[in-house]
């Protein structure tokens, strides 16, 4: 039978963030809807998506948000104590015309920033006084004649061609009229055609007359509503400045960096870019312990083997299966991971432990944050601490964590 073990809210807020990524990108909720709101004239969704893609630019966006995220299992969160990247808020939103943005949420238990540049996300979490560094979503690098093409209108053709390919997996719902912010707006909901893991759907709302995203939402699957929300009212489309998006973190802040920008191995010959150590033998010769990654975990089999290195500690990402109902397993040295990292030492909020069931791997006593998109099981034995997430139920990641010998 499971118990209760407590976990600091800075490891959860990493837990959480792994489950959301194997949930899908993100999620902004479904707004309210009612029929005195403005609606759009019926269109085929890709007429509706080559007006938004092919929409005058607009000057900028500022917008009130409320963030709901219903992931946590009730009964784990401190009342008014916990982050709310965790617990949900109200805020602010500012995005200027070159796509940098930041987003404010602001409740009693302290503030939380995410900020963008464009090529990194930046979290801040006053809770905790920690940082959390990722890569931001890049196009392909394009140079010479094709960057010129980059400004040129999107065809019908194009997008027809888009479609069809994300139709190989996905399922894809029509352009929906419908009206979010008291705006005119388009709405299409996407599902997974196979494996989708524990995800449902997902939703993407736009503005009709200019094509910027009002809203999105991250279903479970067999649920009717959002796990994941942020919601825009108050949208205005006025330049925005680059004082309200440059925000820096504290510069006492703990940092946990999660992007590319970190050393992963040597350089390479031709562009001088970090070599990514991958393989099995290749990886276990850059560790100091021994690396399991057996040929199959739960039935998946095994994908890919990667090197993860922070300053001077290594670890090892591997990943079993393909797609959504897919399995990673992170290994490093105990003590190496969050609770190690950072720039700052004290000066932040004390951090109030949350309560998750407990479980035996084979003798070792870990915890398991089971949510609707996913399971995070970790555990340490032997020195070596073990995180085993996916967007499975509980029984298959520990079934995952138990096979880790």
């Amino acid at each position: 039978m499971k118990r209760l073990r407590t976990i600091s809210t800075r490891r959860l807020l990493i837990f959480v963030g792994v489950i959301a990524l194997l949930g899908v990108s993100a999620g902004i909720a479904q707004g309210a809807l009612s029929d005195s709101n403005p609606t759009p004239a019926a269109k085929p969704l890709n007429q509706a998506v080559v007006d938004a893609l092919n929409a005058p630019k607009v000057d900028g966006l500022t917008a009130s948000v409320t963030f709901t995220n219903n992931l946590i299992p009730a009964g784990s969160l401190p009342e008014g104590s916990t982050s709310p990247l965790l617990s949900g808020a109200k805020g602010r939103l500012w995005v200027t015309n070159d796509g940098r943005f930041r987003v404010e949420l602001q409740s009693d238990a302290g503030d939380a920033q995410i900020v963008s540049d464009g090529k990194q996300v930046t979290v801040f979490d006053a809770n905790s006084n920690t940082v959390y560094r990722f890569d931001a979503p890049q196009g392909k690098d394009k140079g010479g004649a094709d960057q010129a093409d980059q400004h040129k209108p999107v065809t019908l053709e194009q997008v027809d061609k888009a479609i069809n390919q994300i139709s190989q997996h996905w399922s894809l719902s029509g352009a929906n009229p419908t009206s979010t912010a008291g705006a005119p707006t388009y709405t299409v909901r996407i599902s997974p055609k196979d494996d989708g893991g524990l995800l449902g759907a997902a939703e993407l709302a736009w503005d009709a007359n200019n094509g910027i995203p009002l809203r999105a939402a991250v279903y479970a699957d067999n649920q009717s509503s959002p796990v994941l929300e942020l919601q825009a009212d108050d949208v205005s489309f006025n330049p925005v400045s680059a004082s309200d998006v440059d925000v820096a973190p504290p510069s006492g802040a703990r940092v946990v960096d999660m992007s590319s920008r970190q050393p992963q191995g040597g350089m390479d010959h031709q562009g001088g870019k970090p070599d990514q150590v991958q393989g099995v033998d290749a990886v276990q010769s850059k560790l100091d312990f021994k690396l399991v990654a057996p040929d199959a975990l739960a039935g998946l089999p095994r994908q890919e083997v990667r090197l993860m290195q922070h300053e001077n500690s290594a670890g090892a990402l591997t990943t079993y299966g393909k797609g959504l109902g897919g399995v990673v397993v992170l290994q490093q040295k105990a003590g190496n991971g969050q609770d190690k990292q950072g720039s700052g030492g004290g000066g932040g909020n004390r951090e109030r432990d949350l309560r998750l069931p407990q479980v035996n791997i084979n003798g070792a006593t870990g915890t398991e944050l089971a949510t609707a998109l996913g399971t995070v099981v970790t555990f340490e034995r032997n020195g070596i601490s073990y995180t085993v997430a996916g967007s499975v139920p509980p029984q298959a990641a520990e079934q995952a964590a138990r096979q880790l010998q």
